[in-house]
């Protein structure tokens, strides 16, 4: 039997500290589990986009963790498609690789194939997302039998998965219709995300869908309105036993409810037009 971790939107930073009492917590709850993995399912900055040193603090953190990491990028981490400010592009992708390891990765189990996605690229028509998707092909036809379960950082839904364009929270509808072509056809177990911010755990079509929790903070309903799941902060534990898996939201108790709302101006102000 192997033992994975998911943690996510840990959103740290040496000098915006606004969430640095919850990482302790974190880790002392992840040593209590010893896990075999521990897979990080984006923002584990503040803005490591932009500000290298952030993404230096993070490797410091994720390499006491006393267990291997494997992480994804968030918004936060290299940008997202077509963002004004902030586009993901091959600058802050090469800062991402050389501080935290590839931006998508497979890794084997018994029985398992595990996939990290790097969601910020869908819809962003960089050559990045055309690599990234021949990748993704040759791992699916490439995994010997092994059962699929993916990992991003962007849901790829967030209430049905036809639904229009949301924007900021979810893949758009372009790049979606295709992996969600391929989570049906090739039976993909679960897909994991973060970034909601909220835990939720539902299944479509024989396929789990699982929101990671934050261990930051949470978001209030007037920038998240009306959004399914829960407020928990915590993480999620998988355990994998031949091509069985379970998958279970832990609410850490220990963990303090810090709310982005109550400091959102301070750590991420407003830009200029």
């Amino acid at each position: 039997m192997q033992r994975v971790v998911q943690i996510s939107d840990t959103h740290l930073s040496p000098t915006k500290r606004h969430f640095a009492d919850n990482w302790g917590p974190l880790a002392s709850w992840l040593a209590a589990r010893t896990p075999d993995l521990v897979v990080h399912t984006g923002d584990v900055t503040v803005d490591g986009a932009d500000v290298d040193e952030d993404m230096r603090h993070c490797r410091a953190l994720l390499d006491t963790l006393g267990a291997p990491v494997l992480s994804i990028p968030g918004n936060h981490d290299v940008g997202e498609a077509y963002h004004p400010h902030q586009p993901v592009n091959d600058a802050r992708l090469a800062s991402w690789r050389n501080h935290l390891g590839e931006d998508f990765w497979a890794h084997d189990l018994e029985g398992w194939r595990l996939i990290g996605l790097n969601s910020m690229l869908f819809g962003s028509d960089e050559a990045e997302e055309k690599r990234q998707l021949a990748w993704l092909d040759r791992q699916i036809a490439e995994a010997d039998g092994r059962r699929l379960g993916w990992f991003l950082h962007r849901p790829l839904f967030i209430e049905s998965p036809d639904e229009g364009d949301k924007g900021y929270w979810s893949v758009p509808p372009r790049p979606r219709r295709h992996l969600l072509e391929l989570v049906s056809r090739h039976e993909v177990a679960f897909v994991a995300s973060g970034h909601l911010h909220r835990a939720h755990d539902f299944a479509v079509d024989g396929t789990r869908y699982i929101w990671g929790p934050s261990s930051g903070f949470v978001v209030g309903p007037e920038l998240q309105p009306g959004m399914a799941g829960t407020t928990t902060l915590g993480a999620v534990s998988y355990t994998f036993d031949g091509r069985d898996f379970a998958a279970e939201i832990h609410e850490i108790p220990a963990l303090k409810t810090l709310w982005i709302d109550d400091v959102i101006h301070e750590v991420y102000p407003p830009r200029a037009a």
